[in-house]
């Protein structure tokens, strides 16, 4: 049997170092591996930097865009909110009006009925807008009159219109 010897591993040896060296050598276009590992390293480097700053652009661009956006989120919000606001400022003087117009009525129906002369379940008092129009009989002009000024003297009547026709006989 054959029995490799040292002297047979040392050329195995030789002719796989020269071989490794061989890759190291220079090639056709005079780089040698190891210049051309680092010319791809230098390459990724540069390429990474660039999408970095690509990056770096768009976030500030995104940032840019978000700010604009929620400024105007912001202030549509705030138009909405005073919309809001007039619209129910507005209702609320509207039942305002109406509960004010309603207490008017009712308290010159109570003058009305204090009086001994005038009748208020037959004469109509109507209110809007603090005006009082008073429908209906009246016995004497005196108490035609008298009507006149009971609703006046209501808090928060501004006018009244007096249409109490005066029975005759």
């Amino acid at each position: 049997m054959y029995k490799p010897t040292v002297k047979a591993g040392a050329i195995a040896a030789a002719v796989a170092l020269m071989l490794a060296l061989g890759g190291c050598s220079k090639t056709d276009d005079n780089k040698t591996a190891g210049q051309k590992l680092d010319g791809a390293i230098a390459a990724t480097e540069q390429k990474a930097a660039e999408i970095k700053a690509e990056v770096k652009d768009a976030a500030a661009e995104a940032r840019v865009e978000s700010k604009t956006a929620m400024a105007e989120v912001k202030a549509e919000v705030k138009d909405a909110t005073a919309s809001a606001k007039a619209s129910g400022e507005k209702t609320v003087t509207t039942i305002g009006g109406k509960i004010d117009d309603a207490a008017i009525t009712a308290s010159v129906k109570t003058g009305l009925a204090r009086d001994p002369d005038l009748s208020a379940i037959k004469i109509d008092v109507d209110t809007k807008n603090g005006v009082v129009t008073l429908i209906g009989p009246a016995p004497t002009s005196i108490a035609r009159d008298r009507a006149t000024e009971i609703a006046k003297a209501v808090k928060g009547v501004t006018s009244v219109s007096n249409q109490l026709a005066v029975k005759a006989g």
